[in-house]
């Protein structure tokens, strides 16, 4: 049984460092084949996880054996509970919290309505001009025509009133 201990506990070991170094080039290299390890079901069914609880497998059944005088039975069902908690662990504390954060800095232009600009490139009442829009931490220069179709000079507050065709429509603000 020692052998298969160790078996889980090197193979995890390696599984570790070349994923580290090497995952990309060979993620790319099998094409997506090795996709199927993360379920859209079954979400802890991926590499970390099961990788992850199969060395703590390995690892604990090393210890358990070694420094312990249970019995081997006692040993197998204490590694696997040590690789089932470490595993989920892993999920709960690292995979599953990583999946829920993936955050795109992409800007959808249809949650620019209502937001307030400043026009930095003057626009005429039949024409195109130039916003800068507060997006999300940052701020991002948009195509604007007038909503309303008057001139609005360059320097003014004006507000977001439709986005249509990559275009923001804009209306001056009036101060209170």
């Amino acid at each position: 049984m020692e052998a298969v201990f160790w078996g889980c506990l090197i193979g995890g070991a390696l599984y570790a460092i070349i994923s580290a170094l090497l995952g990309d080039l060979i993620g790319h290299a099998l094409g997506g084949i090795l996709d199927f390890l993360s379920l859209d079901g079954h979400p802890w069914l991926n590499p970390t996880t099961l990788v992850g609880g199969i060395t703590a497998f390995g690892g604990a059944g090393l210890l358990l054996a070694h420094y312990t005088a249970l019995g081997l039975a006692a040993v197998f069902i204490l590694a696997l509970a040590g690789g089932v908690v470490i595993g989920g662990s892993g999920y709960f504390l690292y995979v599953k919290p990583m999946s829920e954060s993936e955050n795109s800095v992409a800007l959808s232009e249809k949650d620019l309505s209502g937001k307030i600009a400043e026009v930095i490139t003057a626009i005429p009442s039949k024409g195109y001009g130039e916003v800068l829009v507060k997006a999300g931490a940052g701020y991002t220069n948009q195509i604007a025509a007038s909503f309303d179709g008057d001139d609005i000079p360059g320097g003014s507050r004006v507000v977001v009133v439709e986005v249509k065709d990559n275009t923001l429509y804009v209306s001056k603000l009036d101060p209170y």
